[in-house]
């Protein structure tokens, strides 16, 4: 099911540009893919938690703990983040080129992806904005409103999960369920608000175009159900999609 209202329309129809999928750590994100259709998960311990399906395929963090995962290079505030590292309500969360991070903070949980700086801000523990200045994230909030922001984008979140890519030159988006408004900062007449319920309209934002067309339509690229899964569950959550086995 999809709602989405253009604010201010185009009058030129939009081609659907086409682009392969990212290769970066698809290794390993299809090694978790298998073991979730196996019923296995293999958690940041390395340890098996069998039940795929119905049951849970990862816990909910405990108190005071906020990394679930992470390889390679990562830094929470310019210093060398391990697994009892605290990511904090303003805190800066960066990976280098072979670098990935499972998180959460409050109720809201995130998987970042390498090369990639996530600028949070926010008080009393909580997030509010989230200003992602390069790279890849997925994101799953809960029932507070939130802003996203990259350099050609400002993305309004009414609890919902969505997968951003941020460059210089353009925004990928995409609602995986929930809705967002979107806003080009290049282009105050491009603007829409998305609805979605499963992955319905992903958007590239772009940094240059003609007027009132900054926002065109994408394909879903770089991020699986079975990760939208994994990062509910730390929060005490599944996606209302549930554990159906539908892939993209």
């Amino acid at each position: 099911m999809l709602e989405c209202t253009q604010r201010k329309r185009s009058e030129t129809p939009l081609a659907m540009p086409t682009e392969k999928p990212d290769s970066i750590l698809e290794s390993r994100r299809q090694l978790l893919i298998n073991a979730l259709r196996a019923g296995v998960f293999m958690g940041a311990t390395g340890a098996s938690v069998k039940g795929w399906g119905m049951a849970k395929v990862s816990k909910e963090l405990p108190p005071g703990r906020s990394i679930y995962d992470l390889s390679g290079e990562v830094t929470i505030d310019g210093v060398a983040a391990t697994l009892e590292t605290q990511v904090k309500h303003d805190s800066v969360v960066k990976t280098g080129s072979d670098g990935e991070i499972i998180f959460a903070v409050g109720k809201d949980a995130f998987l970042m992806r390498s090369d990639s700086t996530l600028r949070l801000e926010g008080n009393n523990g909580l997030v509010d904005t989230l200003n992602l200045l390069t790279g890849k994230l997925l994101s799953v909030f809960g029932k507070t409103t939130h802003t996203a922001k990259t350099v050609v984008a400002t993305i309004g979140i009414r609890g919902t999960g969505i997968y951003m890519e941020s460059e210089p030159d353009r925004t990928y988006i995409c609602t995986c369920y929930g809705i967002v408004d979107l806003e080009s900062n290049n282009d105050s007449t491009s603007a829409q608000t998305v609805k979605t319920t499963y992955h319905d309209a992903p958007r590239y934002i772009l940094a240059d175009a003609e007027p009132g067309q900054h926002i065109i339509p994408a394909p879903v690229i770089n991020h699986t159900d079975a990760e939208l899964v994994l990062v509910e569950e730390l929060v005490g959550r599944l996606p209302p999609f549930g554990t159906r086995n539908r892939n993209y």
